[in-house]
């Protein structure tokens, strides 16, 4: 391990002016829970007012399926919500705790779908004594707006199935990204049936105004921050590729210009999704941190080629034009309630955490694990920090160099414990740093990871 220590004095300044401060909002994760599952009992609350008794076999399956089916429509709009990038919500949250609620409850989401599909249909088979194929036939055909409610469920479990890991190894970033799109159709399709046919909503008028209230609610969010929002910071910054810059082997720099930055209210350790307007690459926007303090002039992020888009940005041309959807993400020092941090990086993972390095104050120490010397991407940049700022840096180089354990760690950081930690790095390291980490002590409330794996 390599080990470059610099003791600066505690009045060095970063390189970067800071932007301006301006107060932004945040919803912690409690709250934004505690919503969601107030939410919830509101809906079922909904079934428990209109149905005054429950009888006989056909009333339970009934009963069951129109809670099932609550349940879902609420959900529906949840997940939607989870994913319209609101930026409290993103920055109280974190973008990767997001995507993890949307895949854990869109898992939710499509077993209540199935379920009520199949509990209605009993419970109706056994009221009309009839067949269940008749029955499914009937009311696929002949109640209003249930063609579309199938259509709908058919839509979901095929991104639910997209979406389990067996088949998301499968398919490129991009593939999946749109096949996702075909959820708001489903969500659009499900909603009619919901109220033509929903014996909570048919005859309660303040539960059909609420109900067109959430959805049309999460409709003029998704359509602001997801549409709206892009399309006039790209209109009012106009951001370009300055330069290309190659860092180390498969990992280049890109540098964007563009007109007043600063606004955009970017932090370190933030990210943005990048869609670069060049033949073969404007279709798709992927993830890319911020590999430096953003700054009134220009922009930076660090990509590493390991796909056939990020191989293409090393390919980008100065001027050319890109749409940049964010800031997102809360890895930022808002999380930070320690004064001392260790920033834990593995591989092309000290993006966010090199720009972390050089604004954070305090007792700070960067620990930068790669596989060979040459792969320290920013090193230079690093050291200078060091320098500058009176922080210390670490490099682990080569496998056995400082394994990942309690013992290690602890060794190469003294009281390791009192610090807060953030790590960005492969899943497999981070993985095993996470343990680590919590096997020496440090609880699990100061350890913040971001991942990409949406």
């Amino acid at each position: 391990m390599t080990t470059v220590q610099h003791t600066g004095t505690a009045a060095s300044l970063p390189r970067h002016a800071s932007p301006p401060k301006r107060r932004r909002w945040r919803l912690p994760a409690p709250a934004v829970l505690v919503v969601i599952y107030s939410g919830a009992a509101a809906v079922l609350s909904l079934w428990w007012r209109h149905t005054p008794a429950v009888v006989g076999v056909d009333g339970w399956l009934t009963g069951a399926g129109r809670i099932t089916g609550l349940l879902a429509g609420y959900t529906c709009a949840v997940l939607l919500l989870l994913m319209a990038r609101i930026p409290a919500l993103d920055r109280g949250v974190g973008t990767d705790r997001l995507a993890r609620w949307h895949a854990i409850g869109g898992r939710y989401t499509v077993g209540l779908a199935l379920a009520h599909t199949l509990l209605i249909i009993w419970g109706y088979s056994v009221t009309s004594t009839t067949g269940v194929v008749d029955q499914t036939t009937t009311l696929v055909l002949r109640y209003p707006d249930m063609l579309k409610g199938t259509i709908g469920l058919i839509l979901f479990v095929v991104v639910g199935g997209v979406s389990a890991r067996a088949a998301r190894r499968r398919l490129s970033y991009e593939t999946w990204y749109y096949l996702h799109f075909c959820t708001y159709l489903a969500v659009c399709l499900a909603f009619f049936h919901q109220l033509s046919n929903g014996a909570d909503f048919v005859a309660d008028r303040p539960a059909r105004v609420a109900w067109y209230t959430l959805y049309l609610g999460t409709a003029a969010l998704l359509l602001r921050y997801r549409l709206l929002s892009p399309l006039l910071r790209a209109l009012r910054h106009r951001p370009r590729v300055a330069e290309v810059r190659r860092e180390a082997p498969g990992v280049v720099s890109v540098y964007l210009t563009g007109r007043n930055l600063d606004r955009l209210g970017a932090e370190a350790g933030q990210f943005f999704r990048w869609r670069f307007l060049t033949p073969g690459m404007w279709w798709t926007a992927n993830p890319f941190s911020l590999s430096a303090p953003p700054d009134a002039g220009y922009l930076r992020i660090t990509v590493k080629e390991a796909g056939g888009h990020s191989r293409a940005v090393a390919r980008l041309r100065p001027g050319t034009r890109v749409w940049a959807e964010g800031p997102y993400g809360g890895f930022t020092a808002a999380r930070r309630s320690r004064s001392k941090v260790l920033l834990l990086a593995g591989g092309v993972g000290i993006t966010p955490l090199r720009a972390l390095f050089e604004t954070l104050h305090g007792e700070v120490t960067l620990l930068y694990y790669a596989r060979r010397e040459e792969d320290l991407a920013l090193r230079g940049e690093l050291d200078e920090i060091a320098a500058v700022r009176g922080t210390r840096v670490l490099y682990a180089v080569g496998e056995g160099a400082l394994p990942l354990t309690a013992e290690s760690l602890c060794g190469a950081i003294g009281d390791l414990a009192e610090h807060e930690v953030y790590l960005c790095g492969p899943p497999g390291m981070t993985a095993a740093a996470k343990d680590a980490l919590r096997d020496a002590g440090v609880p699990r409330r100061h350890i913040h990871h971001e991942s990409f794996e949406f």
